[in-house]
């Protein structure tokens, strides 16, 4: 089959690769239809963990089920899915739980809980931007979709709920937020759009949302936000005059640890210390950009060790709360494929491009640089 290998830094490549295959009862085979490049997927892109060469990337999956093994009862052949970006058993404590992000059973690596498809130190799972995924534990993992779903219009919405939606959601349930609330979010890209959008599904009064890039703020705007560029205007006094100088009551952070001043220098730390200078005192903050335990190629001395310059004295001061952690898409997808099936949400907002595989190297270096118009990358292995 066809699939994006990942080759070095700044270098994937659409190569030949063997076809996956029934390794498990459990297992599912997808023939993947849309596959989208995730911000996420960047930071392996860009060099910056250990990603194996020849791995192949892509976490956030829709398809048609062709096989599924003998101990599948509930999925069937012919079935189009969604694919959490989570691995997970559905029968550890955790998943148990509903902490299918932090499952204990699908990473081989004892220091580590979760698993993920085509990501680094989430396990040796094969990802989806491909011809063909291989899904373990199918009946748990596989969110059977609407017939409508092999419409490829309708898929550019239903495939956003493999990782970015619930993770947009994520950041709001993590940061409490209620209808009336105001909300801050720093980042308007994909999962920043999405915890806007989920912001406005729960009837916050007000949403704001920062970031340098034009496009994607007014991206933000069309839904109603509050776009606030960081290049042109002081975030915290922009906030506080939106909150008559109380601080907004709650905060996103959804861009990670390669967060950047204007001038592109990284500040690991920034996001988490602007969220904390422009919350109100006792408000809530929900961190899903990525943070990693360590990251020797920082720019940061700090972050090299996965450490970061954390505000602590003033957040403890303002009696905040901060959650943090990747998003349990399980404990969200039903639901939000039931917002997207009664066209109460359609977060294909953000799409901008639709990519055959073939130009998926394109589609990653478009995307990597940020480039005006480029802010969601969809492709289909079938075109």
């Amino acid at each position: 089959m066809k699939a994006v290998v990942y080759e070095g830094p700044r270098n994937v490549a659409v190569k030949d690769v063997p076809d996956p295959r029934i390794e498990h009862p459990q297992d599912v085979l997808v023939r993947i239809t849309t596959t989208n490049i995730c911000g996420s997927d960047l930071h392996m892109y860009d060099g910056r963990t250990d990603m194996e060469t020849g791995r192949i990337l892509g976490h956030e999956n829709l398809g048609e089920v062709v096989e599924v093994g003998k101990g599948v009862d509930k999925v069937r052949a012919g079935d189009m899915v969604c694919l959490p970006f989570n691995i997970s058993c559905g029968y550890c404590a955790n998943c148990e739980r509903g902490l299918t992000a932090f499952c204990l059973q699908t990473n081989p690596d004892p220091n580590m809980a979760g698993a993920a498809y085509g990501f680094a130190g989430m396990g040796p799972y094969h990802g989806g931007q491909a011809e063909m995924l291989r899904v373990p534990f199918g009946d748990f993992n596989c969110l059977v979709l609407p017939e409508n779903a092999r419409d490829r219009d309708r898929q550019r919405d239903y495939v956003m709920l493999s990782d970015i939606f619930p993770t947009g959601w994520h950041a709001t349930q993590l940061a409490c937020v209620q209808p009336g609330d105001s909300v801050v979010i720093y980042g308007a890209g994909p999962v920043g759009q999405m915890a806007a959008l989920s912001a406005t599904i729960k009837n916050a009064a007000k949403i704001m949302v920062v970031d340098y890039h034009q496009d994607r703020l007014e991206l933000a705007a069309k839904i109603g936000a509050i776009p606030i560029d960081a290049s042109k205007e002081s975030v915290a006094d922009r906030v506080m005059e939106e909150t008559n100088g109380l601080g907004a009551d709650r905060g996103c952070e959804c861009v990670g640890y390669q967060a950047h001043d204007a001038s592109g220098r990284e500040h690991p730390e920034m996001t988490v210390n602007s969220l904390v200078q422009t919350v109100k005192v006792a408000g809530t903050i929900g961190v899903v950009g990525v943070f990693t335990p360590e990251d020797p190629g920082s720019p940061d001395q700090l972050y090299k060790h996965g450490k970061a310059a954390f505000d602590y004295g003033r957040f403890w001061t303002k009696g905040q709360t901060m959650a943090t952690g990747q998003c349990n898409v399980k404990n969200y997808n039903r639901a939000l494929l039931n917002l997207i099936v009664e066209d109460k949400a359609r977060p294909s907002y953000i799409v901008s491009h639709e990519l055959p595989l073939h130009r998926a190297p394109e589609g990653y270096e478009h995307f990597d640089k940020r480039e005006r118009g480029w802010t969601k990358v969809i492709m289909h292995p079938d075109l």
